[in-house]
């Protein structure tokens, strides 16, 4: 949906409507340097949850791994079988998996136990997808979703080791009840635009991040279209930012090497605002800069 309504169009004007200032007194070149979760990558700009890429370019998903290993960025993996997980890893990039809220819930810890053992950095869930969406509404590539409650999500963190994130967090109330089931991360998103008239993720996610202060790590996902972009996110408290179209459009033209340039290329954007801003590296943004 593009017109009235659309939460693609909504997040996009929201963007847009945020203003800069420039601070260039005592500014530096800045440093884009990030560590997620012990481990650190040349940029806060990571490639979305993305799934069945071999339609945008052959062998898709293995090419965005490459390019995102190249370019120094995290990947999010969504969808896939349990061999294109241990491919992805294969290729150099360094993962988080996201798992669907599926109605077989032996279904999802089978996942997160193959993750763990894959090698991944973190797992997590995108629980705004609990009834899938319009066209296949309850499913998920013909596998049943459904809500899943705290105890369940509790029940989910509990069963692996490593970092568990709830991705599609956009109210303070899911992320304080995110925070009390012991997440290691938050993702504010809509999900492309699950639902009609949601809030910009950008306009909730400062009260989020009020809420998770520096325990965890918060992450936005959703119209991220530039390195300007980026650097508003972040400004506003993100930890990373979460690029799809973007990074699509690369892998359709060049492969691996056109992810590669279009996640180099955001994140020198990226740096720019931040040197035009005094902001010497990504935890170091002063969100007074950025103006409603």
């Amino acid at each position: 949906m593009s017109g009235k309504g659309s939460s693609q169009q909504i997040t996009r004007e929201y963007f847009d409507s945020l203003l800069l200032e420039m601070r260039t007194i005592d500014s530096v070149e800045a440093s884009t340097k990030t560590s997620f979760f012990g481990v650190e990558f040349a940029t806060p700009v990571m490639v979305a949850a993305l799934s069945y890429l071999h339609d945008v370019y052959p062998a898709g998903m293995i090419e965005t791994a490459k390019g995102a290993a190249a370019a120094g960025a995290l990947m999010w993996s969504g969808i896939g079988p349990e061999d294109e997980l241990e491919q992805l890893i294969a290729a150099g990039a360094k993962l988080i998996k996201i798992v669907k809220p599926y109605a077989d819930k032996d279904l999802i810890f089978k996942k997160l136990e193959h993750a763990e053992k894959a090698g991944v950095l973190a797992v997590g869930m995108d629980t705004d997808f609990v009834f899938g969406r319009i066209k296949n509404k309850y499913s998920a590539r013909g596998f049943p979703v459904s809500p899943k409650t705290l105890s369940e999500i509790k029940s989910f963190i509990k069963a692996t080791k490593l970092p568990f994130i709830i991705k599609g967090v956009l109210s303070e109330q899911d992320a304080q009840k995110a925070l009390d089931a012991g997440a290691g991360g938050l993702v504010v998103s809509h999900h492309n635009g699950v639902l009609d008239y949601a809030l910009p993720p950008l306009k909730i996610l400062p009260r989020i991040k009020k809420l998770a202060g520096d325990r965890i790590p918060v992450f936005v996902d959703c119209g991220i279209q530039s390195g300007m972009d980026a650097f508003k996110a972040l400004a506003l408290g993100a930890s990373g930012v979460c690029m799809g179209t973007q990074v699509i459009a690369g892998l359709s033209k060049e492969g691996a090497e056109g992810v590669r340039k279009i996640l180099e290329g955001i994140t020198e954007e990226l740096a720019w605002a931040m040197n035009m801003t005094c902001s010497p590296d990504t935890t170091h943004i002063d969100p007074s800069v950025v103006w409603t």
